[in-house]
């Protein structure tokens, strides 16, 4: 052992404090420090000082360095003597970690930590604990620097006590002092009840989370939901105003058309006329000519021979008036053209209300959080109503009983589609059936073959003296856990989730449904054909959300 303790007081002396290994080619610097030679001097290349790592004292010029051959010889002697061959980086301790309380000179980290000893250990100083009788009895855990806290800060003793009455730590001098009279357990018992406890909350904690990311999941189709119904609103809203431009232009080319058509007709028109006027007037001038030449004349033979036929004026044929009777009927059209955009505006500024107030519904439901007490639960129970005869009371079934167009067996569902988060209670009798289902017209025969349970578009909990089985698809499925007579049931339509508690003190979950409903929900419930079996829907008042 004396020669182990050598090699190993040689193996820390012989580390290069550098790299932290053995030394490679060791050289020794003025101040007496030894080093690896790469190491040391890729340290002065790095650094404007050549200075000593370890004690600070700088050396002016840069030293020579030299390989000390003794070093090297020991080096060499101690790989040849079979141990670790140096202190690898994780075998010293460094920021964060335990140090052996052992180890002499550079602490080396610690693996574990004794409960008995109140001292941390090395591998190297375990040992014992793993070779000695005595030693295996102590209490190992992972090293920690928390030592201390187990020690009594008044007398110096490992508290091994717990006080209920104070809720505190204590030792075996404490109990027999001021905790004389308290409530007072082993820590090691008190630990495992509240380990039991801590269970419980790690299983809250879990259903949480999976409530979380269901609820992400949800988001997520949200947003995928979201993103797609935008652009297909934006991509046809972009069409059909598109086609409105494109009528509006249309009419509006129309309208052009028919303007310069109307114009060239009446240009046409007021030419001919025009033209006619023209003529006339040029027929007049040269009449009026002849009537001067004739009235100069001196010959009065002539004058007369002619008199008759330039007196007479040729019937000219009425002419149609223009007195603005053309700028007018354009105006006409302005005015129309107005008219009917005035009420495009008045009609598009309606519409386009609607459109707004459309846009703003569009509104996204984030999911509910599921409840996790009774409390909360009952803050979400709905009325359900079976026929016009359960209006006003709370609703019983019972075997040989019928409702409504079902004569051949007791199987009904409820009156209300079950939209937003619902919850309620029934309490059952024999062998029955309660559950959630898309809306049937009639129910006929067992519900092993049709009914709750029997297709993918209901699920239903069938309880039968005593034992759970959850129904779906016509495949029923044993469950487990605690059972009751009194059945929750939680329905969150939007979110995918349909939950069945058995109601004791507690509320256990036997069973749970995550899926996508795609069409309205009911609540259903059927019976046997047997006077033994009933069920009945509880009357739900809201608690506090401390009851559970």
């Amino acid at each position: 052992i004396g020669r182990l303790c050598v090699i190993q007081l040689d193996q820390e002396k012989l580390s290069c404090s550098i790299c932290l290994d053995l030394l490679k080619d060791p050289v020794t610097i003025p101040c007496g420090h030894n080093y690896c030679m790469d190491c040391i001097k890729n340290y002065w290349d790095e650094n404007e000082t050549h200075s000593c790592p370890q004690c600070r004292e700088t050396f002016i010029p840069r030293p020579v360095l030299v390989k000390n051959t003794m070093f090297a010889d020991l080096v060499e002697d101690l790989k040849k003597a079979g141990l670790p061959a140096a202190s690898s980086d994780h075998a010293f301790t460094g920021p964060g970690d335990v140090a052996c309380d052992f180890c002499s000179g550079r602490k080396r980290k610690a693996s574990k930590s004794c409960l008995m000893c109140m001292a941390s250990y090395c591998e190297q100083h375990l040992q014992p604990h793993y070779n000695v009788a005595p030693l295996k009895k102590h209490k190992l855990i992972e090293a920690t620097s928390k030592l201390q806290d187990n020690i009594c800060t008044h007398h110096d003793e490992v508290m091994k006590i717990f006080c209920h009455t104070d809720q505190q730590c204590i030792c075996y001098r404490c109990l027999m002092d001021e905790h004389k009279d308290h409530v007072t357990v082993l820590a090691s018992a008190e630990r495992a009840d509240k380990q039991k406890n801590l269970e419980g909350n790690r299983h809250k904690i879990k259903y949480r989370i999976q409530n979380r990311e269901r609820d992400v999941n949800v988001l997520k189709k949200e947003l995928e939901a979201i993103s797609l119904s935008a652009d297909k609103a934006l991509m046809e809203s972009e069409g059909m105003f598109k086609d409105l431009i494109s009528l509006i232009e249309k009419k509006t080319s129309e309208v052009k058309q028919k303007i310069r058509s109307k114009q060239k007709t009446e240009q046409t028109r007021v030419k001919e006329l025009q033209e006619k006027l023209e003529q006339e007037i040029s027929e007049l001038r040269r009449k009026d000519t002849e009537l001067e030449q004739l009235s100069q004349t001196e010959d009065h033979i002539h004058f007369l021979n002619n008199f008759s036929s330039l007196s007479h004026l040729n019937k000219y044929t009425d002419l149609p008036s223009t007195n603005g009777h053309t700028l007018q009927y354009f105006q006409g059209v302005t005015t129309a053209v107005l008219q009917a955009r005035n009420k495009m505006k008045d009609l598009l500024s309606d519409e386009w209300t609607k459109i707004l107030v459309a846009v703003n519904k569009a509104d996204v439901l984030l999911p509910q959080e599921e409840p996790t007490t009774r409390g909360e639960f009952l803050k979400y129970s709905c009325g359900i109503t079976v026929g016009p005869e359960t209006k006003t009371k709370p609703f019983s079934l019972y075997g040989h009983q019928s409702y409504g167009n079902n004569p051949e067996n007791s199987h009904v569902q409820s009156n209300e589609v079950l939209n937003g988060p619902c919850y309620w209670e029934v309490k059952l009798t024999g062998i029955a059936t309660v559950g959630v289902a898309k809306k049937y017209d009639s129910y006929s025969g067992s519900s092993d073959k049709r009914g709750l349970g029997s297709d993918y578009e209901s699920w239903a909990l069938k309880y039968s003296h005593g034992s759970y089985q959850f129904r779906h698809g016509n495949i029923s499925t044993s469950l487990s856990g605690p059972k009751s007579s009194t059945v929750g049931v939680y329905l969150d339509r939007r979110a995918g989730i349909l939950s069945f508690y058995s109601i004791t003190e507690t509320m256990n979950l036997p069973h749970r449904v995550q899926t996508t409903f795609t069409k309205p929900l009911y609540a259903g419930f059927w019976l046997p054909d047997s006077s033994s079996n009933s069920l009945e829907l509880c009357e739900l008042k809201e608690t506090s959300d401390t009851e559970s």
